[in-house]
């Protein structure tokens, strides 16, 4: 049996950034984020009998990483009665590692696949668990639509939760590609330096949770506009942060500076539509569906934009095939 699963990543408009102490890989601030249909991880998992450990592969490439090791392991350990080696392949069919949410849609296809090939019955809390324990972010990528996640010092208050399903308020995202290749300084790497050095980062968090109520509340009521604003000064704030850390954690590049420019510019013209930046290069112009073309447009245009890709909001993630 072979069980195939799909995920999607996910942009925040109010960003995780840091981490709470411990060994529990929790965020040190809320968030609420995107997931986008247009944008996907297909992960398959086999259980191959008379063997052991496992064999996983990210776009054709063997893969060593600690993290997807000790997940692997975790769920392994679920399944006493379940024995053979497990050859887990995962593909994007976008930039890995690049700032684009990879390992959230990736670590929330695999808990999903691994927890059906073996047959372990986690219910929807256990697998959010696990997710969040591989990348804090995988978590939200569970579910669909607009996504909010917050919690405490207690692991067990941060699950994530459904604020609109992807067809409730019909939102765009237009992704301007600035750099294909994987990002110098990982984002476990960027937050520890963050939080250590920069001066900004108590602030970061007081913001961080004003802006989470702000933006709750503008998702509520439809308000685009507020939105807009809060999720722009959320964004410029992580990257405050992150300038300010010792040695600057800088993401951007030309191409990205000029994107968030052109967007800029577009929303001055009356254009719905505001940007947002992940821990990346990569610039995510969230619009209004009927500002789409034009988004595209402007956002093409910028040299150093290697490609552009549309996604409208997506579902969570789930299992495709089983064979």
């Amino acid at each position: 049996m072979t069980t195939v699963a799909i995920a999607h990543p996910n942009v925040a408009l109010v960003k995780y950034w840091g981490k709470r102490s411990g060994t529990d890989n929790l965020p040190a601030t809320p968030s609420l984020s995107l997931t986008l249909g247009g944008l996907t991880t297909r992960t398959s998992v086999t259980l191959e009998a008379g063997g052991d450990g496992a064999a996983v592969s990210i776009n054709g490439a063997s893969a060593r990483d600690a993290k997807i090791e000790a997940c692997v392991a975790r769920l392994r350990a679920r399944a006493v009665e379940r024995r053979g080696r497990l050859v887990v392949a995962s593909t994007n069919d976008f930039p890995t590692a690049a700032g684009l949410a990879s390992s959230a849609s990736g670590f929330a296809a695999l808990v999903t696949a691994i927890d059906a090939e073996l047959a372990l019955g986690l219910d929807f809390a256990a697998r959010a668990d696990e997710a969040r324990r591989g990348s804090a972010s995988a978590a939200r990528s569970l579910v669909g639509g607009i996504v909010a996640f917050e919690g405490s010092d207690d692991a067990r208050t941060w699950q994530p939760r459904q604020i609109l399903d992807e067809r409730a308020w019909p939102l765009d995202v237009v992704v301007a590609v600035c750099a294909e290749d994987p990002k110098a300084t990982s984002s476990s790497e960027a937050m520890i330096r963050t939080r250590g050095s920069s001066p900004y980062y108590d602030r970061w968090l007081t913001c961080a949770e004003r802006d989470y109520a702000e933006a709750s509340a503008c998702i509520a009521a439809r308000d685009f506009a507020g939105l807009a604003d809060v999720a722009e000064a959320n964004c410029l704030s992580m990257h405050a942060a992150m300038l300010a850390a010792r040695p600057a954690i800088v993401y951007w590049n030309g191409a990205t500076l000029e994107c968030v420019r052109r967007v800029r510019e577009l929303r001055a013209q009356g254009v719905a539509a505001f940007f947002t930046i992940d821990a990346g290069p990569q610039v995510k112009a969230v619009c209004l569906p009927d500002a789409r073309a034009r988004v595209r447009a402007a956002l093409g245009e910028v040299p150093g934009v290697q490609r552009v890709i549309e996604s409208a909001l997506g579902a969570g993630a789930c299992i495709e095939t089983r064979a």
